[in-house]
């Protein structure tokens, strides 16, 4: 992660490592899952979005670790909002979130327990997993679900602008679109309260963060392919992206790159900062990438 960033949470996070597990969620208003009947929806319940192949500028010069490049992505399929509480219990059996609310995110979830979860929801629906859960390698040839690449995130996020955010150059619009340290009230909140990108996507900035199938390499970016980066080959942490809930507007920006332990090994870990969600390769056939994006305005 960045050492300069997360230090502030190092030494809270080591005396309270054993008593994470005991932790109780906050009062809050028990909630139930909305009455919304969005579609098209997968087998296993969430609403994707398809979105098409392109070339886009990933990174922010701004940043000394994301120096910006041209990347290609090919069309995929990306969830349009965040994997809910309710729906990672209708596919584990499980909810490890602090927060409990069926339509918040799920949070306290390790990099492990999410590429877990994109393993069974592929079951699910009698596709091909993409992980080896004894290697954790993903194969981007399977049919199943799997994280998105930090490219593939980027792209979703930015849906086509070259701003810092979807909206524009200025967080003065942030609290219409994300859920941030300035108006979350110090927790995260139920998915798609607030604005969707440009693309239909909902919660792309803020609430939480999320867990992308890349490990961290904070000079990966000079040596990354143009056309679909998957990250380097090994390292000790895996990217997230987006900021989160008590976290600044800065760190919302569609370019910010941040980074946490994978968490293989079944020990009591994860803070209720992280979620994810799922994306699936796709095949686009017999239509433009113009009508596609036509096609995503909410």
């Amino acid at each position: 992660m960045k050492r300069y960033i997360i230090a502030v949470f190092l030494l809270p996070a080591f005396f309270m490592l054993f008593e994470g597990c005991k932790r109780q969620a906050p009062a809050d208003s028990p909630t139930t899952p909305s009455d919304r009947h969005d579609k098209p929806k997968t087998e296993s319940g969430p609403e994707m979005v398809l979105l098409p192949g392109g070339t886009f500028t990933m990174g922010d010069e701004k940043e000394p670790d994301a120096t910006p490049h041209e990347v290609v992505v090919s069309a995929f399929y990306i969830d349009k909002y965040l994997v809910t509480q309710a729906q990672y219990q209708k596919v584990t059996g499980k909810n490890p979130s602090r927060w409990k609310a069926a339509e918040n995110p799920v949070e306290q979830v390790r990099w492990s327990d999410a590429v877990r979860y994109c393993n069974a929801r592929s079951r699910l629906e009698d596709l091909q997993p993409c992980y080896d859960l004894q290697t954790w390698e993903c194969n981007f040839d399977a049919n199943g679900y799997r994280l998105p690449t930090e490219a593939e995130w980027e792209y979703a996020c930015r849906a086509g602008a070259g701003t810092a955010y979807c909206f524009g150059d200025s967080p003065s619009q942030l609290k219409d679109f994300a859920w941030f340290k300035d108006n979350s009230a110090s927790k995260p909140h139920p998915v798609a309260q607030k604005k969707p990108n440009p693309w239909g996507l909902y919660d792309m900035h803020g609430n939480v963060w999320e867990w992308c199938n890349d490990f961290y390499n904070v000079d990966y970016y000079q040596e990354s392919p143009r056309e679909n980066p998957k990250g380097p080959k090994t390292g000790d942490t895996k990217v997230v992206r987006g900021g989160a809930w008590k976290f600044s507007a800065d760190s919302c920006r569609s370019a910010y790159r941040y980074n946490e332990d994978p968490g293989y090994v079944d020990a009591c870990f994860g803070y209720d900062i992280y979620g994810f969600r799922c994306v699936k390769s796709a095949t686009m056939s017999g239509t433009s990438n113009q009508e596609t994006i036509a096609n995503l305005s909410p």
